[in-house]
């Protein structure tokens, strides 16, 4: 079944978090991302910065979410996810970053390229809008054929493919999540516009035997909380295993009263992070720890205007670094949503889109 909501029903698209965030505090934070996106549909990272894909659909699929009860927004994610379109590489996958609409490198990275199957699939199942699913399938379809381009010996993604087109020498495990979370969503995408893709099953269904069975295979970059928790929120790792992952390195982590570690060994929380753990716990069922995750990084919420600072270094008791990404306080909406089952987009993190949805 379909995680409950943790709070009492609310109308239809009405997203808040009772005694965390107010439906206008949340609006709020969308309308920062809304207000940073470019001529062009572009959203960079914080007005005038850069933009790479990944975080672009974050952002997409947040404005997506808010676009039920504000128009605007709604029709900002359309036009972040038309920017796709224009903006693949003709090789597949798309620049690991943009300046102002231009290209600053060659380099395509996988996780950029598996990203906007999770976000147009996410925009299907809360707008039901399947002519523009069809429309954008192409940049479904090119950046997950991309991906398995660089599928490794073992059938682990490699992480990017560099300027001169060669791939690169190594695996990350939370790329790996995240492509495998993206092929499921692609597979899902194409049955309900009657393309099936029994090759990106297939291939997921090897990424995530890789996750569960050969860590070893992966980078070490098990300092980032991310390789802790992405395994579970891509969903490779399910059921008792995907709560025990959780369960050993909770201490490592998670820092009470101030949110997520990025890194183990440095003393930074980041709302982003903290925000995609929370996504992990709904996942799991895990709502009570979700809300109080999310509650602890209130601090990082600018009460003037509700935008998100990305992290705090409370060693010296300062925000760094000094910038309000778009991206996390895209992070937090999802987190939001994924809590309270509000949208069917938030089925997208909880894995239970082939389930009936819970009852409200």
């Amino acid at each position: 079944m379909a995680t409950p909501p943790a709070t009492a029903p609310a109308p239809e698209g009405t997203l808040r978090l009772p005694g965390v965030l107010s439906t206008e505090q949340l609006h709020r934070s969308a309308h920062y991302l809304a207000r940073s996106q470019e001529e062009d549909g572009a959203i960079p990272w914080f007005p005038g910065g850069h933009t790479d894909v990944w975080d672009h659909v974050e952002c997409a699929m947040a404005l997506t979410v808010t676009g039920l009860s504000v128009p605007e927004h709604g029709e900002a994610a359309r036009r972040a996810y038309l920017w796709l379109e224009r903006t693949r590489h003709p090789e597949g996958g798309w620049p690991a970053k943009f300046r102002q609409g231009v290209p600053v490198t060659e380099l395509r990275e996988a996780n950029h390229a598996a990203y906007p199957a999770v976000g147009l699939f996410h925009h299907l199942l809360v707008t039901g809008d399947t002519g523009f699913a069809e429309r954008t399938w192409p940049v479904v379809e090119s950046g997950l054929e991309f991906v398995l381009g660089l599928r490794g010996e073992h059938g682990e993604i490699l992480w990017a493919r560099s300027e001169d087109g060669s791939p690169g020498d190594h695996a990350l495990l939370t790329v790996c999540a995240s492509v495998h979370h993206a092929l499921r969503c692609g597979v899902a995408l194409g049955a309900r516009l009657g393309r099936d893709r029994p090759e990106w099953s297939a291939a997921a269904d090897r990424l995530a035997t890789l996750i569960n069975e050969r860590e070893d295979l992966f980078s070490d970059r098990s300092r980032f909380s991310m390789d802790w928790f992405y395994p579970v929120l891509g969903g490779a790792v399910r059921g008792a295993a995907a709560k025990e992952r959780i369960g050993e390195r909770w201490d490592t982590f998670v820092m009470p009263g101030l949110g997520v570690r990025c890194v183990s060994d440095q003393p930074w929380v980041t709302a982003a992070e903290s925000s995609e753990l929370v996504l992990t716990l709904a996942a799991v069922g895990d709502v009570e720890g979700g809300v109080r995750v999310m509650r602890d990084v209130q601090h990082l919420r600018d009460p003037d205007d509700g935008v998100y600072w990305t992290g705090y270094q409370f060693a010296e008791q300062v925000r760094w670094p000094v910038e309000r990404s778009t991206w996390t306080s895209a992070a937090v909406i999802l987190a939001v949503d994924a809590l309270t089952g509000t949208t069917p987009g938030s089925r997208v993190f909880l894995h239970t889109w082939d389930e009936e949805p819970a009852v409200r």
